[in-house]
């Protein structure tokens, strides 16, 4: 069998400027795409507290949560550390307890409270970061991911 290059050819940009441009506009001056994000993260967690969510819901509001950390070690929102933490710590609990009982997911009202709070941050941080901002953002919760840094909830057995 043929060894495989690990060479990939980076994407090209057609069209530079305007991606330099926009990377300067807020994301909430993007419009739907923004509402849209919000609509899906508030439904999941509107879900949540009255006790239907599913996995993917969960799913949503770990990964905005996850963007609110990485937002504010960027410098968006830095003085909140503690309460995003703290709502991650919740969700973290919830999530190991809800897959221990079947996939039910039942938050209790301090950790409703923290993981509402993370979720207030994360949209105030929305309506004042750049869209290049986001972009680190992201790139941060993904090399956490990839490197094996994020916290596990679910322990793979062999």
């Amino acid at each position: 069998m043929r060894k495989r290059s690990k060479y990939k050819p980076k994407g090209v940009r057609l069209d530079a400027t305007t991606y330099v441009l926009n990377g300067f506009r807020l994301v909430s001056a993007t419009g739907s795409a923004v509402l849209d994000l919000k609509i899906k993260n508030h439904s999941a967690l509107e879900a949540l507290r009255t006790g239907q969510a599913k996995r993917y819901d969960l799913d949503s509001i770990i990964s905005a949560l996850n963007v609110s950390e990485a937002l504010s070690r960027l410098g968006i929102g830095h003085e909140y550390t503690n309460e995003i933490r703290e709502g991650q710590d919740a969700l973290l609990e919830l999530s190991r307890r809800g897959i221990n009982r079947d996939y039910r997911f039942v938050a209790k009202a301090s950790e409703l409270m923290a993981i509402n709070y993370g979720m207030e941050l994360h949209d105030a941080q929305l309506d004042i970061t750049t869209i290049a901002q986001l972009e680190k953002a992201l790139d941060i919760v993904t090399n956490e991911i990839k490197s094996r840094k994020a916290r596990v909830i679910e322990e793979k057995t062999a």
